[in-house]
Order: structure tokens, then C-alpha cells, then sequence
């Protein structure tokens, strides 16, 4: 279980990754998720398919621009 939304989608993009190379050596996803990723990550079968639904590479970006921005108003102390 992730805590915040910046771990959850860092574990979508590691489990995606984990897919891709299944399917480059021709593996199916089902196989890859049985045998990858239900047990390691703690996951059924549904929420595994719509983690591989998501973007979760882009959501990562827009996710961290928000936070960019929201630090460079902060105010500095000491300069």
C-alpha cells in the first residue's frame, strides 16, 4: 500500500516496466502477472489491469510541476 500518490505511481511505472520486458520476451500479461507481480506487490488481478491503464508517467510529471511551483512560492527565510 503506497502512502502518498508520488509512491503509488512510482510502483505503477515499476510494474509496467516489469510488463514490457515480459512482452518483449514474448510472455503474456497474465503469465508476467502471476508470476512477477501478484505476490511481491500485494496486488488482484483488477487493480493490476487498471494500473496498466494508467498513465502513471505523465500523471508523475504533472505531479511534480504542482509541487515545483507550489515550493518556488514559499517564502525564503534567509534570503
Amino acid at each position: 500500500m503506497s502512502y502518498n500518490k508520488r509512491n503509488l505511481l512510482l510502483k505503477i511505472i515499476e510494474i509496467q516496466g516489469i510488463v514490457m520486458e515480459g512482452k518483449n520476451r514474448g510472455v503474456s500479461q497474465k503469465w508476467t502477472f502471476e508470476h512477477k507481480i501478484k505476490k511481491p506487490y500485494f496486488i488482484n488481478y483488477s487493480t493490476f489491469n487498471s494500473y496498466m491503464g494508467r498513465n502513471a508517467k505523465r500523471e508523475l510529471e504533472v505531479l511534480d510541476r504542482k509541487e515545483k511551483e507550489k515550493n518556488t512560492k514559499q517564502l525564503k527565510l534567509f534570503e
